[in-house]
């Protein structure tokens, strides 16, 4: 039996949904400045595949890292775990 590799997740706030079945994701941490120590909070977008189209603007959303799905998409929103307000 084969086995696949582990794949990342990551957390979200759903930034786009202007596109058919693609959101894009903005996900935030904080990384440590390497000389002054200061945390500096760090963005990264993401466009994931939503096949049902059921996201919106600021839903908080897992996404997964998958095949490539087209030019920009490499990854695929799992579940919305809190819609917005």
């Amino acid at each position: 039996m084969e086995t696949r590799n582990l794949r990342k997740e990551r957390i979200g706030v759903v930034f786009s949904n202007k596109m058919d079945k693609t959101v894009t994701v903005a996900v935030k941490w904080k990384e440590k400045h390497p000389i002054y120590g200061k945390f500096v909070s760090k963005t990264k977008k993401f466009h994931a595949h939503d096949e049902t189209n059921d996201c919106n603007i600021g839903d908080t959303v897992r996404i997964m890292e998958t095949r490539p799905l087209s030019k920009l998409k490499r990854w695929r929103v799992i579940e919305v775990m809190e819609r917005a307000k």
